[in-house]
């Protein structure tokens, strides 16, 4: 017998076995959980979106917007989302009317897509100042990007380029 042996005998010379009642038993793993219902969440949520008009949608959120054409993917907008486009120009808007803001947002989106740029950044301003109307020129602003051919994309900036009273727009290339 070694060393360690007869001192562990020593150690354990004291030591009494536990009745069955007092013996530990180690916990059951607990099932993991399965979400029932999310299939049909999901579908709920999705025919709510198709089936909802986006004017309303915006205008009831006054959080971020989120615009693309069917040509960009997935990837290149989790890329614009997160700001990873270098901006090449920029324009401020908000103060304006509608009246006076649309034609110039329309004659810098027609500059910077014939000077090759690729992402320009608008800001419209989160309609603080438009009282029970909502934000008038980010919903109008909404609206004027989607119809122009030379919008790919677009989505509200991140916080530190002015949140969701901005947004990046990606252009269409000659």
């Amino acid at each position: 017998m070694s060393d360690d042996d007869d001192l562990f005998r020593r150690a354990m010379s004291d030591a009494k076995p536990l009745r069955s009642e007092e013996r530990v038993h180690p916990p059951k793993r607990k099932p993991t959980p399965k979400a029932r219902f999310a299939r049909a969440e999901e579908k709920a949520v999705l025919r709510e979106t198709l089936e909802a008009d986006i004017d309303t949608m915006e205008r009831g959120n006054a959080d971020s917007m989120r615009f693309h054409r069917q040509s960009v993917g997935r990837r290149t907008m989790r890329k614009l989302a997160r700001g990873k486009f270098s901006v090449q120009a920029e324009i401020d808007l908000h103060g304006m009317t509608t009246a006076e803001a649309k034609p110039r947002l329309a004659d810098f989106i027609d500059y910077s897509a014939r000077q090759g740029l690729l992402c320009v950044r608008i800001v419209h301003g989160k309609g603080l100042g438009s009282g029970h109307r909502g934000p008038v020129l980010k919903n109008s602003v909404n609206r004027w990007l989607r119809k122009w051919d030379t919008v790919l994309a677009f989505v509200s900036a991140r916080q530190v380029d002015g949140g969701t009273g901005a947004l990046y727009v990606l252009l269409q290339r000659p």
